[in-house]
């Protein structure tokens, strides 16, 4: 009789909170996380506790990872509006009176110094998968209107400030739910084949446009000297095209094997910027070669590809939009990562996932990974639609 009072041990109190996790997705979050430690530690092994820094911010991510699994889908969009509501509140308010560094107003003081835009990173995707789960089985061609106003106001907002890569980042998971949705393709291709003649006629045009002196009045003076660079980065090979022509350096110095953990001279000499950062898959690229960046594209490749899975078998409709814009939020992620990198798009400021230093990022790209494994658990555990 006393075995069936017995107090089930600590180990068999948590079996029941992994229950339902997707091994695939867990193996290839740890990969990935194995390489990020890695380029980390040999890039920043000398640029202070960058490396310990880093193992934190993952720590937390994990755990937020963790928690935010625990949550079924209903409830997490349950919290859809209020998110998205206080996320544009906040970017009012740092219109208003927010906090300005390096000529950028990206912050507000609330108690502690945030940065609002990376709140809608998460919260985008969230309303509108929301919107349309309301909408489900009656949508009209005035729902899709009302979803790509909901993508505009904070999208504006955000590149008034001016932050073009945060302002990218979330119009890009806010067009993934459109289109997954069931947005026509005739009303995707015009605007692709708009601004695939765009960049023929600007590199066609490059020597006018960017001559001195001449200002294009739909962008920043900053952001159309990031673009005038990347057509030519020997403009300016000191300045600001310094950035490019290092990466691009470092990464066919790395050849097919690289030159070794640790050995990466353009690295630790210091000639590639922002080396745990921004330029961080250039240090890698110097060390592990071609052969370390087929590793990266086959996790990142690995880890998308799993989204969209889950997403196929996701029994509701913001299940299976949300788990599709997680997969395209990594897309874009390293898509522009790498492509600034390597001298195909302009430095915008995007962090490599996994691999970048960055503890706000780690932070919202772990919760939703975190959304994710909710998705996928409620698949597996049969827990109620929304």
């Amino acid at each position: 009789m006393s075995a069936v009072f017995e107090k089930p041990s600590l180990l068999q109190r948590a079996v029941p909170l992994f229950r339902g996790f997707d091994l695939p997705l867990l193996l290839i979050i740890l990969m990935l996380s194995a390489v990020g430690l890695t380029a980390m530690y040999s890039s920043g092994y000398d640029h202070g506790t960058r490396f310990v820094d880093h193992a934190r911010n993952m720590l937390i991510a994990a755990a937020i990872l963790f928690m935010a699994a625990q949550v079924p889908p209903s409830r997490i969009m349950a919290t859809a509006v209020p998110l998205y509501v206080v996320g544009v509140v906040l970017l009012v308010a740092v219109e208003l009176a927010g906090i300005t560094k390096k000529g950028a107003t990206r912050w507000i003081n609330v108690g502690i110094v945030i940065q609002p835009s990376e709140i809608l990173k998460i919260a985008m995707p969230m309303m509108l998968a929301w919107w349309f789960q309301k909408r489900e089985g009656q949508l009209r061609a005035l729902d899709f209107v009302v979803a790509a106003v909901l993508l505009a106001v904070p999208v504006g907002l955000i590149m008034k400030q001016p932050d073009l890569g945060t302002s990218l980042l979330v119009l890009a998971s806010g067009l993934s739910v459109i289109f997954f949705a069931g947005l026509a393709w005739k009303l995707v291709l015009p605007p692709v084949l708009l601004g695939a003649v765009g960049i023929v006629v600007l590199v066609a045009m490059e020597p006018q446009l960017c001559a001195e002196g001449v200002r294009w009045s739909v962008l920043h003076e900053y952001q159309q000297q990031r673009i005038c660079t990347l057509l030519d980065p020997t403009r300016d090979p000191l300045g600001k095209g310094f950035h490019i022509i290092q990466g691009m350096i470092a990464i066919g110095a790395g050849g097919l094997w690289g030159k070794g953990f640790m050995a990466g001279t353009q690295t630790h000499l210091e000639f590639i910027p922002e080396r745990t950062t921004d330029f961080i898959f250039a240090a890698y690229s110097e060390e592990f070669g071609l052969a370390g960046n087929v590793l990266i594209l086959v996790g990142f490749i690995a880890l998308i590809w799993r989204a969209l899975a889950i997403a196929l078998r996701s029994g509701s409709l913001f299940g299976r939009l949300m788990a599709g814009a997680v997969g395209m939020i990594f897309f874009v992620y390293a898509f522009v990562n790498m492509g600034m990198v390597s001298g195909i798009l302009p430095v915008v400021g995007v962090p490599l996932p996994f691999i970048s230093y960055g503890g706000t990022a780690m932070v919202t790209l772990g919760l939703a990974l975190g959304i994710l494994m909710s998705v996928a658990r409620a698949e597996r555990l049969g827990d109620p639609k929304p």
